[in-house]
């Protein structure tokens, strides 16, 4: 018969405990992960995204268009960038993501509303993301049959939708993704989210082996440089990193039916300071990791903010300031529009090169801060 005492049970769960708390990366995941999630979740997570930036293009600039105007203003889910614009500037910013929406007042809008004739108010929505819009453009067609009541008075009263229809139509313009298909806005995002962890958890977990194994000390015992070592271990992931953007871009294509509208070269060539950038990270967890275990910890704490606050799982707009500015920082969030934009948009080097300097800016940062701590590893 097995015996269980109970103090020799209180002094192996006392030591154990002891062992949690001397383990920091042990210690840090079991209080830092669920922490990291409930402020997200509960502060950043916003899946109803309000004040969306919309660009105008009012040919009328009546009272009618005002009052239109206006109403989308108080919904708060509308927020106007410019009082007014061109066509063509509409487009650009709207392909370039400075916008989620173009509104569009025809010539001679005032009139025909006048005459009965219900002209059509134009709302073009960047439809890349269609979890971001679908509120909003629900507001804009509801607003049709009560924003302009208090100017259809009197001899106009007939043109209220108690009596005809509504007296102007609100049409809608999905574009780049007009039928709304999930996989066009979460295929094309997970060749960012698939490099993210994989090049940030095998660099750690590659140079966390070789100090297990000893086969560091080898490394130490060579003429080799230490920027010689860092280069010569990031090269090969930069290549299993362009083959798993090829598996990606080949089965979004062809397993999905995604379509890629832009220039493929251009997206495999703006992935290398992306895919270097995660490199860089995935060697800094490494010189902080005594083994692979707490590699894999360390750069959990890396992936799970940018699988959140990039605009992967959840609209980027709708989070609060604090978490847009977080995000930002994050390459994911600008290789996320990068690759939208040129799969989805057929963006051109011009319309992202803005988020092409941020990745470069980081990488950079990041590329010295792990040649610095591998420097003194080495050391």
């Amino acid at each position: 018969m097995i015996r269980f005492e109970r103090t020799r049970f209180i002094a192996m769960m006392l030591k154990e405990f002891i062992q949690m708390r001397r383990d920091r990366a042990t210690f840090a995941m079991i209080l830092g992960i669920p922490l990291m999630q409930l402020i997200i979740f509960g502060y950043a997570i916003n899946t109803n995204p309000h004040y969306l930036p919309v660009a105008i293009v009012n040919n009328d600039n009546s009272v009618f268009s005002r009052r239109i105007l206006s109403g989308m203003e108080q919904s708060t889910y509308f927020r106007f960038v410019s009082p007014a614009t061109t066509e063509a500037e509409a487009a650009h910013a709207l392909k370039t993501g400075d916008v989620q929406f173009v509104l569009n007042f025809p010539t001679n809008f005032a009139r025909d509303l006048v005459r009965g004739q219900r002209p059509t108010v134009l709302l073009q929505a960047d439809a890349t993301d269609p979890a971001a819009t679908s509120r909003a453009v629900n507001v804009f067609t509801e607003l049709s049959s009560r924003v302009l009541d208090e100017e259809l008075r009197g001899p106009l009263a007939h043109l209220k939708p108690n009596v005809a229809p509504t007296p102007y139509f609100a049409s809608v313009h999905s574009i780049y993704n007009p039928l709304a298909i999930t996989a066009y806005n979460i295929v094309p995002g997970l060749l960012g989210v698939v490099l993210t962890m994989t090049m940030v958890i095998i660099t750690a977990m590659a140079i966390t082996r070789e100090y297990e194994q000893g086969t560091m000390e080898n490394l130490l015992a060579t003429p080799l440089k230490p920027l010689e070592v860092m280069v010569g271990k990031i090269v090969p992931y930069i290549i299993v990193g362009y083959l798993q953007a090829g598996i990606i871009l080949l089965l979004a294509h062809f397993l999905f039916s995604v379509p890629i509208e832009g220039n493929v070269l251009l997206l495999l060539v703006l992935c290398l300071p992306f895919i270097a950038s995660n490199l860089a990270v995935g060697m800094t967890f490494s010189t902080l990791a005594s083994n692979q275990l707490q590699a894999v910890m360390s750069a959990t704490f890396f992936f799970l903010p940018s699988l959140l606050l990039s605009g992967f799982m959840f609209p980027f707009r709708g989070m609060p300031d604090w978490a847009q500015w977080v995000g930002s920082i994050l390459p994911l969030t600008h290789f996320l529009k990068i690759v939208r934009g040129i799969v989805l948009k057929g963006s051109g080097f011009s319309d992202v090169w803005r988020e092409v300097l941020s990745i470069c800016i980081f990488m950079v940062a990041m590329m010295g801060i792990a040649y610095r701590r591998y420097r003194q590893t080495l050391d």
